[in-house]
């Protein structure tokens, strides 16, 4: 149960997104996590979404011909295979977790740990860490940060991740977390 995984759990989500929300946690050894747990009943609903685009697609290859060039029936496959996987949360954490080891050491980019023993198909934990808003630019300053530095270690990080790892992993926010 969650009272054994969690000495404290906030009920009321920091971020809430289209199929997933992002909680606040201590685990039972104390450690401060980020718990991304997805929608109650959200295979349900993107299953009924997915089959209503399927006939909507359908639908337009009969009213109008011309779409049939464009496979509309296709593109809604590919979005229900994307979707299924980003809602099975392993890959994010397994992504994560690449991530995390390609920029092991390097002081400019850190990857939240992922706690594997709290983390599912449908929950993923992570380590919480502290920081500022990248876009809270009078917080930046306050906290002895220059934006353009900022910047040009975020873009290094993105090239190194890109061209060095040949690896992009769009779901890591450092510091937001």
């Amino acid at each position: 149960t969650s009272a054994q995984l969690y000495v404290a759990f906030e009920e009321e989500a920091i971020v809430a997104a289209s199929i997933a929300h992002l909680h606040v946690a201590n685990t039972s050894e104390g450690d401060a996590v980020a718990v991304k747990i997805l929608r109650p009943d959200i295979d349900t609903a993107f299953e009924r979404d997915i089959a209503l685009f399927f006939w909507l697609a359908g639908l337009a290859e009969r009213l109008e011909p011309r779409l049939r060039r464009l496979k509309p029936r296709d593109v809604v496959l590919t979005l229900a295979q994307s979707v299924r996987l980003e809602m099975d949360l392993r890959f994010e954490a397994a992504g994560a977790s690449e991530l995390r080891d390609n920029f092991k050491g390097d002081p400019d980019f850190r990857v939240p740990r992922v706690d594997w023993a709290r983390t599912g198909r449908g929950v993923l934990t992570i380590e919480r860490v502290g920081g500022v808003r990248v876009d809270d630019k009078a917080a930046l300053l306050a906290a002895g940060f220059d934006p353009r530095e900022l910047l040009s270690r975020a873009a290094a990080s993105v090239f190194r991740q890109v061209f060095r790892d040949g690896f992009f992993h769009a779901d890591q926010h450092p510091g937001n977390l």
